[in-house]
């Protein structure tokens, strides 16, 4: 047990140093990549990568699939800020001692909206939208009873009009069950990857490559260049207990994450969620405490899990976060495990 202490500690010291004077505030790409997904995980503040034990688990911790029996699939479905739809689904699959196997798409939508120009300020009578996903392929495996871990790569893209970029990242997780009175840890370390910058026919002009001069050909044919991009980076390490353990048919978990991201500041997600005869369920937290300049808040929601027949169990959540003056954001989110 000691060496595996010791062991998250070093990932984690290690890690650490990949931030070491970062500063870089909101200048990264794919930032649909820090949406968090799931009822359940922000009902309890986005406190979940030490509990991370669904289908979600692909998003917060990858390791977290290992200890999934059989297979489970979830649905989770927003309408985010500013009239964006955030959708994330995925399905995991138990390989028995060979590990686990899970695939997870994430889109951020919008409606079309009418093209405006300098020449037709009221509209152009053209039409065009923007999105983004990223599709992504997870395995884990535990490598004890009590400790496993997990990784996540996927796609990802991002497009506006003809213009679009495109990349790949990894996400690596471990989980670790102490067995001291239900206290387990988790960490993962999200988005590290390539970089990304748009290209495409909307960066084609035409351009005159010597102004001074007249009578040259002032169309010629050119192409802009956009920087390039660094992905989202965060690492999350994350502490969960259940203080009830089942007495009089109540479980009672309490979390919280520590999140250090490259394009932000540091802060603290803190959770609950309480189960009662492992059917209802009523959350709470409160994300991004000691974040500079947050919208971000308080959290609740809740749940029911019912079994079908046999082992199949269906599950149904929702939940609630503030974003002060962003108004608020409501998921819900369906599953099936069998």
């Amino acid at each position: 047990m000691k060496s595996k202490i010791f062991l998250f500690a070093g990932l984690l010291l290690a890690t650490s140093q990949m931030f070491a004077g970062v500063t870089k505030v909101g200048t990264t790409a794919a930032g649909f990549l820090m949406i968090d997904v799931g009822s359940r995980a922000n009902g309890m503040g986005s406190a979940f990568v030490s509990i991370a034990d669904d289908a979600t688990a692909m998003y917060w911790n990858p390791a977290g699939i290992a200890g999934i029996d059989g297979f489970e699939a979830t649905f989770c479905n927003s309408k985010w800020i500013g009239d964006l739809g955030f959708t994330y689904t995925g399905a995991v699959q138990s390989l028995g001692q060979l590990g686990n196997i899970g695939i997870n798409a994430t889109f951020l939508t919008m409606e079309e909206i009418e093209r405006t120009t300098i020449a037709y300020p009221d509209g152009s009578g053209e039409y065009f939208d923007a999105g983004c996903y990223a599709v992504g392929l997870s395995y884990a495996r535990k490598l004890t009873d009590n400790f496993s871990i997990g990784f996540n790569t996927k796609l990802i893209n991002e497009r506006m009009y003809h213009s679009s970029a495109s990349g790949f990242a990894l996400d690596i997780g471990a989980l670790f069950d102490t067995q001291l009175s239900g206290l387990k840890l988790g960490m993962c370390i999200s988005n590290y990857g390539t970089k990304m910058h748009l290209d495409g026919r909307d960066l084609q002009v035409q351009h005159d490559i010597s102004e001074s001069i007249s009578g040259n050909n002032d169309l010629i044919n050119a192409r802009l260049q956009t920087d390039y991009f660094d992905l989202p980076l965060l690492l999350r390490f994350g502490v969960s207990m259940d203080v009830l353990k089942g007495f009089m048919n109540s479980n009672l978990i309490l979390s919280a994450d520590a999140l250090h991201p490259s394009d932000d500041t540091e802060y603290i997600n803190l959770g609950a969620e309480y189960k009662l005869f492992n059917l209802l369920s009523l959350r709470v937290g409160y994300k991004q405490l000691f974040a500079k300049d947050s919208e971000q808040g308080l959290t609740f929601g809740g749940g029911i899990n019912y079994k079908l027949r046999g082992a199949t169990a269906f599950y149904f959540d929702y939940s609630y976060s503030d974003f002060g003056l962003l108004n608020s954001v409501n998921i819900f989110s369906i599953g099936l495990a069998f």
